[in-house]
């Protein structure tokens, strides 16, 4: 196989497509996990075009040709990465963090460091295994997690903490952007 420039050109545009076609999956899944019917349904057209074009560039000469073959998988790889990159830039996730401290004031503490950092959170009162715990919930969006988990730790390194997917919210406190004030869910 001789490389030619027209050689790298069309493996330059088979990993492009294949980078772009992987991005769009990757965002397609966030869409249906979300509901988003109409907007998974055209991006997997999107998608559906992008494989047919690349897969027919790549089956007409896939043991002769390397520098495609190449060109496909490395940009699936890379498909990836950008699709998880855009997924956490511009998709608003929402995680659940429960904490559990076995120690009330030190749990109304971690609550009031949260509140001072500009998030909502509920305090309840539970039972665990070895006695009374305060239990506190919240909302926040996905880029918040280390933040959250951060302030938590430094009241009570030894408080419980799970953190989940929040698939849909309504209403509720949720922090502003760049402002410590918080705002409605809803809105």
């Amino acid at each position: 196989m001789v490389i030619t420039p027209e050689a790298l050109l069309a493996a330059g545009v088979i990993f492009l497509l294949r980078v772009l076609n992987y991005a769009v999956s990757t965002v397609r899944t966030v869409a249906i996990s979300r509901g988003r019917r109409l907007m998974s349904s055209v991006l997997a057209f999107v998608e559906a075009f992008l494989f047919a074009v690349v897969i027919a560039s790549i089956v007409q000469d896939i043991t002769g040709n390397i520098l495609n073959l190449l060109a496909y998988c490395f940009g699936a790889a890379a498909g990836g990465w950008v699709g998880m990159a855009i997924e956490s830039r511009f998709i608003t996730g929402y995680m659940s963090i429960t904490v559990v401290a076995h120690d009330k004031p030190r749990g109304h503490e971690i609550a009031v460091a949260l509140r001072e950092a500009g998030f909502g959170v509920t305090e309840t009162v539970g039972e665990g295994l070895q006695g009374p715990v305060n239990m506190l919930r919240s909302i926040i969006t996905k880029r918040e997690v280390r933040q959250v988990l951060d302030i938590t730790r430094r009241v009570d390194s030894k408080a419980f903490i799970a953190v989940e997917e929040a698939h849909a919210i309504h209403r509720g406190w949720l922090k502003e952007r760049d402002t410590p004030r918080g705002r409605n869910a809803d809105n």
